[in-house]
């Protein structure tokens, strides 16, 4: 695992100011495609703190920040989501870090080549709750690959999903409408999601693992740390994958060697089958159980050449998953069905970004974007951008048990890809719908639906 420090602890003023603007941020973060964000009383929000006249954000770190600081001492809306903002970059380079042979970050290391990161080392949910419940091999030692991968070569990733959640070739475990996502190649996006060693141990240290242990636990989970614990907390990190085909270029992605597995589980009639493949991330959510935020705070990025935002020009000669010379595809629909990941060409997916990036996540993307450069030239991760962080304005709110979340909408056009927009309990909201999240025995699962896969 990661060193970790402490940050600033949330101001005073920001506690006694939240409950007081937690109305208006939620409206004003949700109504604004255009980036100007306006504060209570309508006028133009202050300048953004970090990255435009006043110092630059810190220097890159490995570090994984604890939680958020807020330097301002009557922080406003734009002040805070900034701050938010800021944290998710911190915690972007963090997790992307070089890895050593033991996982965590690699001495003398700086981020920049394209090479095994920390959070490619943590534990994927199918290594946690396997078949009867049986229990998990130790932290750091690897369960065997599916059958059908074995004896075709070395990996850094297993990648068994077609979506964020599993089944969702069927939609059984899908709370909106869903579908996979294929890119301009015809093929699959396939999917992980990894925990960090603090949620790994909370998992197994309660026996949540299994759905007897669900049982016998007998009550809600909870993956809060102690009050003044030294450790980082419980991070979930959700991937998004493009097997590198035509059209590609390798070098603007991470990539990595996967046994990309195709479950049979998944769908009747799809067979097993898994290749070893070069894949490019195209899409990354961090999900961090703060001890300030016990709603989670969750940062949401992608690459850079996804797709195009509604309203903005389509100005780049490639995209992932947008065909600029298609007048006829629709935008954001699942392809139609049947669905089989192993057809060796799919009906692409039109995607476009439904709700614009705000132009100081843009200004805060471009300079972490000149410090990736600066740092190693030509690095992939310049290549990646941060969409926005949600998080709760008001966490104690004793009325609502999402803390009111800002913006009100969050989608990955990678994750959430045909959820997008803003319609209440329609469209796309981390805290909204993780808040539904229950075990096997009913109790909630403290805003994360891995415990359903518990068996």
């Amino acid at each position: 695992m990661p060193h970790t420090f402490r940050t600033h602890a949330r101001s005073p003023a920001r506690m006694r100011s939240l409950p007081l603007l937690a109305a208006a941020l939620t409206l004003a973060l949700a109504a604004c495609s255009d980036g100007n964000v306006k504060t209570e009383s309508g006028a133009p929000a202050r300048p953004q703190q970090a990255w435009n006249d006043a110092p630059p954000p810190p220097p890159l770190s490995s570090t994984i920040p604890r939680d958020v600081s807020v330097p301002q001492s009557d922080p406003n809306l734009q002040d805070l989501q900034d701050d938010f903002d800021l944290f998710s970059w911190q915690s972007f380079v963090a997790v992307n870090w070089p890895a050593g042979p033991d996982g965590n970050p690699q001495s003398g290391a700086t981020i920049g080549p394209d090479v095994p990161t920390v959070w490619e080392n943590w534990k994927e949910s199918r290594e946690i709750f396997l078949p009867g419940g049986a229990t998990p091999p130790p932290w750091g030692q690897d369960t065997p690959p599916p059958a059908v991968c074995k004896g075709l070569g070395d990996a850094t990733l297993r990648l068994t999903q077609v979506g964020k959640t599993p089944n969702v070739l069927d939609e059984s475990a899908e709370p909106f409408e869903t579908g996979p996502l294929i890119d301009q190649n015809g093929q699959y996006v396939r999917f992980a999601i990894l925990t960090n060693q603090d949620m790994f141990d909370n998992i197994v240290g309660n026996g949540l693992y299994s759905k007897a242990g669900q049982e016998k636990f007998a009550k809600p989970a909870n993956f809060a740390l102690p009050k003044g614990s030294p450790k980082v907390g419980a991070i979930m990190v959700k991937s998004a994958w493009k097997v590198m085909g035509a059209g590609d270029d390798a070098k603007r992605f991470h990539t990595a060697k996967a046994l990309v597995y195709t479950n049979p589980g998944e769908h009747e009639g799809v067979q097993a089958a898994c290749k070893l493949q070069t894949v490019g991330l195209v899409g990354l959510h961090i999900a961090h159980k703060t001890q300030g935020e016990p709603q989670w705070v969750w940062s949401s990025f992608e690459h850079v050449d996804n797709a195009p935002s509604q309203g903005e020009p389509i100005d780049k000669a490639h995209y992932n998953f947008f065909n600029k010379s298609c007048t006829t595809c629709q935008v954001n629909q699942p392809p139609p069905r049947p669905w089989n990941p192993n057809n060796s060409y799919t009906q692409p997916t039109q995607v476009m970004r439904a709700i614009p990036l705000t132009d100081s996540t843009k200004r805060l993307n471009a300079t972490y974007q000149a410090l990736l450069n600066k740092n190693h030239p030509g690095t992939v991760w310049a290549n990646y951008q941060l969409i926005s962080t949600q998080w709760p304005t008001n966490p104690t709110n004793p009325i609502d048990p999402l803390g009111n979340p800002a913006p009100t909408f969050l989608a990955n056009t990678t994750m959430e890809t045909y959820i997008q927009g803003r319609v209440p309990k329609g469209s796309s909201s981390c805290m909204d719908c993780h808040n539904d999240a229950t075990m096997h025995n009913g109790r909630p699962a403290d805003f994360t639906y891995l415990l359903q896969r518990a068996q």
